[in-house]
């Protein structure tokens, strides 16, 4: 349920949020990223939530381009 949810906001929103959207997770993966890598990052499942939820930003982007 929370997935349709994220998408169903994805789509109410305009390509600039969604691009504002894209590169704040794209920050958030890469201190992820940084975390784990220096062992401080206890829930590795996020990096993994926050890469789909990238690839859901840029899938709603291009559809929205294709439009």
């Amino acid at each position: 349920m929370k997935t349709k949810d994220f998408k169903n906001e994805l789509n109410a929103k305009s390509v600039e949020e969604l691009n504002k959207d894209l590169v704040t997770a794209k920050k958030e993966l890469f201190n992820l990223k940084f975390q784990n890598a220096t062992n401080q990052l206890e829930n590795t499942s996020r990096i993994k939530e926050v890469r789909r939820n990238i690839a859901r930003i840029q899938t709603v982007i291009a559809e929205k381009a294709n439009a």
